[in-house]
């Protein structure tokens, strides 16, 4: 399996990435999409649903999370306090199946920095692109650099981290 050789051939002492909800950016430096850019986005990410076209299957993600959630040293090896997120989101042009852009973010990590705030900001970054008032690769670089700094400049320096209790509304639409 791929991911397991990429897994072996990364594996660092993490010992400093396991007490911080961003990504060890050696694993986990993010990769894109070849079929999504400036020129396409109008007709993938754009689009309502597209997502789920190119999302991967749990039953690739799962083996992968468990396998990632030991590589990166987490104390708690429970997967289900773990979601296997993509760094750079597949609606920002995220690579949907490379174990480059795939790592098990703790739900609740440290400061309640988590998957749901990271989530509230990718809805964020995407409306953004969509209206074409961010571009697509400046949205990428701060996804892959750091998630934080990107939700502290457009959603506050606070962390919504709650469990979202229904999809924004802009999942409804057609478009973003």
């Amino acid at each position: 399996m791929k991911f397991l050789f990429t897994i072996a051939a990364l594996a660092v002492p993490l010992i400093a990435w396991a007490q911080s909800p961003l990504p060890n950016a050696v694993m986990t430096p993010g990769a894109i999409n070849p079929l999504v850019n400036e020129h396409t986005i109008d007709a993938t990410i754009c689009v309502r649903g597209w997502t789920r076209t190119i999302r991967p299957p749990v039953s690739y993600t799962e083996p992968l999370k468990k396998a990632q959630i030991r590589a990166y040293g987490y104390a708690d090896r429970r997967p289900w306090k773990y979601e296997e997120d993509h760094l750079i989101p597949l609606d920002l042009g995220g690579s949907p199946d490379s174990p480059l852009n795939l790592w098990p973010e703790p739900h609740l990590g440290p400061g309640d920095w988590g998957a749901y705030a990271k989530d509230r900001l990718e809805e964020k970054m995407v409306r953004l692109v969509c209206r074409h008032d961010l571009s697509l690769a400046r949205a990428r670089a701060m996804m892959a650099g750091n998630w934080i700094a990107a939700y502290r400049t457009y959603l506050g320096a606070v962390p919504d981290n709650a469990r979202p209790h229904h999809w924004h509304e802009a999942y409804y639409s057609d478009r973003w």
